[in-house]
């Protein structure tokens, strides 16, 4: 039987593909085209035998289907212009253009949500449907979302960089889409931070990659041997990664004395601050609620003010969490599984085995939903 081909490889090659084509002069729409072809092709051939130099193949195997399509276009004279400069075949430059890739999708004249949706589809390499699963729209809207926004910047040069704020958002949701299950894209997403954080001084761009770290050190235990999901409390903490945490939090103290607080900052401090405790028990729930308050006047986010309530109820009791709750809307994702919790740590074990069977029902990926629906037999078993 023929081996498949690798698809994490395919993957790691697609930004660095993708930016040697708009390097070269074609647009970002016709070379995002010519790329998917080229994997097409690849899945299509490399299972008789991977190239030497695959991304040199894919490079190559890319610019001929640009070129096909340039040449079929009725301005053939400038087009030919192109087809002149094809380079020779050979091994492909060893420059990371995944960074740039980056900054153009996040250029000024999209939207932030079309430069994410732009972004974890062409250079992320995530499906159109995972990402209008992130976004809650349907997978034909979120198409139409990116077929717009990949004609707004064809033609856009690579020096043309977009808004910082804007690829901050786009590694953050890269860095969450690793840990979904479907992809594993979280490692890449820290490299690329890195890389942002070694070219602009910049305290948010320090925050982000301080607050990666200091998640990525405990990812080794989010799950048990059997795929299932552990809940942070419960994590074998030692486990974690020392040594990361350690670099995530000298890289959050420097950006703090900056004084120059934003979002990502007060959401590692959190996350520094549960690293900080050696047992769940001893976590300092107080000042994590503080941490909470500041978010909230960052960005008056309905997660926030849900995950506050959490952090509230471990604070001040499950009833104070639960009033906290109440003000957020149902609807936000999770909300259900919240009140579970709470509930349950009020002692109403009915009603919150209630709760966690309709979250088990709306959970976002399949251990979640596992992990709720044995959370509602646990406690179902409890009160029989």
């Amino acid at each position: 039987m023929t081996p498949p081909v690798d698809e994490a490889l395919l993957r790691s090659l697609t930004p660095h593909v993708l930016g040697i084509l708009v390097r070269r002069g074609a647009g970002f729409a016709a070379a995002e085209d010519a790329v998917q072809d080229a994997l097409v092709e690849a899945v299509r051939v490399w299972p008789g035998g991977l190239p030497r130099d695959p991304k040199a193949w894919l490079v190559t195997v890319a610019w001929r289907r640009f070129l096909d399509t340039t040449r079929a276009d009725a301005a053939r004279r400038r087009r030919e212009d192109v087809a002149e400069e094809e380079p020779a075949p050979g091994p492909a430059p060893g420059v990371d253009d995944t960074l740039q890739l980056y900054f153009l999708c996040a250029h000024p004249s999209l939207t932030p949500s079309s430069a994410v949706a732009l972004t974890l589809r062409a250079v992320g390499g995530l499906t159109t449907r995972q990402i209008a699963q992130a976004y809650l729209v349907p997978e034909a809207t979120m198409a139409q979302r990116i077929s717009r926004a990949k004609r707004t910047v064809s033609g856009v040069r690579l020096d043309r960089p977009g808004d910082v704020a804007t690829v901050l958002r786009v590694l953050y949701l890269v860095f969450n889409e690793g840990y979904s299950g479907d992809v594993d894209l979280a490692a890449e997403a820290v490299r690329l931070t890195r890389q942002l954080a070694a070219a602009i001084d910049h305290p948010e761009v320090a925050g982000l990659l301080a607050l990666m770290l200091l998640h990525h050190a405990r990812r080794a235990t989010r799950t048990a041997p059997d795929g299932s999901l552990v809940p942070l409390g419960e994590q074998d903490r030692g486990r974690w990664d020392t040594g990361m945490i350690a670099e995530g939090v000298g890289i959050l103290q420097a950006a703090l004395a900056r004084d120059r607080l934003g979002e990502f900052q007060a959401q590692a401090a959190i996350a520094a601050l549960h690293a900080d405790a050696p047992t769940a028990g001893e976590t300092d729930w107080v000042q994590i609620v503080e941490w909470y308050d500041e978010l909230t006047r960052l960005t008056d986010s309905p997660v926030v003010r849900l995950n506050r309530a959490v952090a509230v109820g471990e604070a001040d009791g499950p009833r104070a969490g639960l009033t906290a709750l109440a003000a957020v809307d149902a609807a936000v994702p999770r909300h259900t599984a919240a009140a579970a919790h709470l509930h349950e740590r009020a002692g109403d074990l009915a009603t919150a085995a209630r709760l966690y069977a309709e979250a088990a029902r709306k959970a976002p990926n399949l251990a979640e939903r596992d992990h709720l629906t044995r959370q509602a037999a646990r406690l179902n078993a409890r009160c029989r």
